[in-house]
């Protein structure tokens, strides 16, 4: 073989290696290039350098090698040892949302579906609106929360200018047509909704839309160019998506916001709460696109990590940041909370099927105390806190990280925000057991009392993680100790019971009567 043929050889693989460890991690060339660049800006390639590495159409100097194999955590050598792996595994073997078989399948025919669903939610007491948030919750996780016509339409407004101004929006308003009004309110107290068991919540009127062409801002939102730019970007989105005939809800912070429509009293089920929730949606999902579009904000976030707090430099909210992660993000298994006290969710995102331990539709009584997300609605701090969790849901394990963050609304409610991210397909994209490295981390945590230090090993691989993801609050919530977290507090599986006691199961009750029998 002729030295130049070697070489050919050796870039084959190379970028074939390289190629592999990309698609792996769900990222494109462009997304690799700017991870080279926060390493190394001075020897970090081009995409279109990368894409001929990639071909063997080029051999990358050992310093760029060094940089991509720091990225995706290899050492040097397995790069140029001339052994193909096997296809990737898939890293998500359970889909976000998963269905079951129904029978007899003619009781779930459209036509009874359609007599049926209107009297059951008025005999379990739900409204129209929380119905569909429920189908709106399982649209998104079934898409990962990516929905592309929305990104385009967004784009093509914002001409994909990153970060916008608020004065950058009032323009584009302008240009549409929108003509803006401003308006003088303060929160008021809504006594039939309480934050908790003595306190009402606050409600403010931020803004709303009056056809054909006109909208209305709480005067109070320029004290926050982060809240306003979002508001005036909803009622944009309103203007392109729906030719701004008027047919939405306000927006509305606190209160009653994730209940019905604010002009309305009635219980029984309204089409128009179907319509007003996912023009909600609609709306919501093209005003953060358009403040933050997916290419140069994802860009964005891999220079800071992933911070939640990386928004407040350019008056992004945090709600915004956080929600958007999981649209740009190269990695899809993400979920988000933002919970009010005593444990209300008001908005749930479950992109890789978390188990819930309270909904948006009801509260249970015994909710798991240890999720972040709940044990921060006591606390006074406002920094951001990281948590490696174990989730025991029956025999079903997982492992997770999140962030979470005490805030203030709007109308001055605390309530808590909350992203995380399952770790178990990242580890197995690695060719980790994640399997064994849950069951040391529960190991520890049982042998703790509930909550425990992650062993070296597992640390080592979570390290790892969170440099190949660029999750900053990985690495974070490694250094501390982990914890078991479930469902409900009575089917708690820690070897020392949250509650003092470990109360058998209905069904294990029943079956040991028959059993004696």
């Amino acid at each position: 073989m002729t030295a130049q043929a070697g070489v050919r050889r050796k870039a084959h693989f190379l970028g074939t290696k390289i190629r592999s460890l990309r698609k792996r991690h769900n990222l494109t060339l462009e997304d690799l290039s700017v991870r080279c660049i926060q390493i190394d800006a001075e020897a970090a390639p081009s995409v279109s350098y990368l894409s001929m590495i990639e071909n063997g159409k080029r051999v990358p100097s050992e310093r760029l090698v060094a940089i991509i194999a720091e990225i995706f955590q290899k050492d040097i050598d397995w790069f140029f040892d001339e052994a193909l792996e096997d296809e990737a595994i898939d890293t998500a073997p359970n889909a976000a949302v998963a269905g079951m078989p129904l029978e007899p399948g003619f009781l779930f025919s459209e036509s009874l579906l359609q007599l049926a669903i209107p009297e059951l939610l008025a005999q379990t007491g739900t409204t129209g609106r929380q119905f569909a948030h429920l189908l709106i919750r399982a649209h998104q996780e079934t898409r990962h929360n990516r929905f592309p016509d929305l990104e385009r339409a967004a784009e093509k407004i914002g001409g994909k200018q990153f970060p916008l101004s608020v004065e950058d929006v009032f323009d584009i308003a302008k240009k549409l047509g929108l003509k803006i009004e401003w308006f003088d309110r303060d929160p008021f107290k809504d006594r039939r909704h309480r934050g908790d068991s003595s306190k009402p919540l606050e409600t403010l009127v931020r803004s709303f839309y009056e056809a054909p062409n006109r909208v209305f801002i709480n005067r109070t939102l320029q004290d926050s160019p982060a809240r306003l730019k979002f508001d005036l970007g909803n009622h944009i989105a309103h203007r392109v998506l729906h030719d701004g005939d008027g047919a939405r809800a306000p927006q509305v912070s606190g209160g009653r916001a994730s209940g019905r429509r604010h002009d309305t009293e009635s219980t029984s089920m309204d089409a128009k709460d179907i319509l007003f929730a996912w023009r909600d949606f609609e709306c919501s999902y093209f005003s953060a696109a358009l403040l933050a579009p997916k290419t140069p904000f994802r860009q964005f976030l891999a220079k800071h990590a992933y911070s939640i707090d990386s928004g407040e430099q350019i008056d992004l909210t945090r709600t915004l940041v956080m929600r958007r992660m999981s649209s740009v993000s190269p990695y899809p298994h993400w979920h988000y909370f933002d919970a009010y006290p005593p444990g209300h969710l008001r908005a749930v995102y479950r992109g890789n099927g978390i188990p819930l331990p309270w909904g948006n539709m009801t509260l249970v009584s015994d909710p798991c105390q240890h999720w972040a997300v709940f044990r921060m609605l006591g606390e006074r701090t406002t920094k951001p806190s990281a948590q490696i969790s174990v989730l025991r849901s029956g025999d079903d394990k997982r492992l997770y990280c999140c962030e979470s963050v005490r805030s203030k609304d709007a109308a001055g409610n605390p309530h808590v925000l909350c992203v995380g991210v399952d770790l178990a397909p990242a580890l197995r994209a690695q060719n980790v057991d994640a399997e064994a490295t849950i069951d040391a981390i529960e190991t520890s945590c049982n042998a703790n009392g509930g909550s425990g230090p992650i062993p070296t090993e597992a640390r080592r691989q979570l390290e790892s993680v969170s440099r190949i993801l660029n999750i900053g609050w990985i690495a974070s919530g490694a250094e501390k100790d982990a914890t078991i977290i479930c469902p409900r507090s009575s089917a708690c599986p820690r070897d020392k019971h949250c509650l003092g006691r470990k109360a058998p199961a209905l069904g294990q009750q029943i079956d040991e009567i028959r059993e004696s029998l």
